[in-house]
């Protein structure tokens, strides 16, 4: 797993150990920002968990897999969008309206399209999970 991108790193190891069936998938290194995009996977029943354990290093996540996700993965580069315009990369990254989530990171934090739709506030779309 080569590239200086975490989250991407991240999101297809996760994407990797669901296609193959593992229930447990071990993020490293471990980020605020990783953390919060696995939140929002938990959020929305994506994950059955995630623990941050300290290796003495960056720290990893441990994360409980149910096999719900389809397709994971790092939006790059990333996309300012406006609390109207989701709808827009809902077409690009997901396979179906209302069917998927997109992490958008805000503001007020990193959350789900439906969470930064609702609150009217736009951001940069991160990652997306269906």
């Amino acid at each position: 797993m080569a590239g200086n991108d975490p989250l991407a790193n991240a999101l297809s190891g996760v994407d990797n150990a669901e296609g193959v069936g593992h229930l447990t998938h071990t993020v490293q290194p471990a980020s605020n920002e990783i953390g919060n995009v696995l939140e929002v996977f938990y959020d929305h029943g994506y994950i059955d968990g995630f623990e941050f354990v300290d290796d003495g290093k960056a720290g990893q996540f441990e994360v409980e897999l149910k096999g719900a996700i389809n397709e994971c993965g790092a939006v790059k580069p990333r996309y300012s969008a406006g609390a109207d315009e989701f709808e827009k990369w809902e077409k690009r990254f997901l396979p179906a309206q209302d069917y998927g989530t997109l992490v958008v990171t805000t503001s007020h934090g990193i959350m789900s399209h439906y969470e930064a739709r609702d609150e009217g506030i736009g951001g940069q779309v991160i990652a997306y999970v269906y």
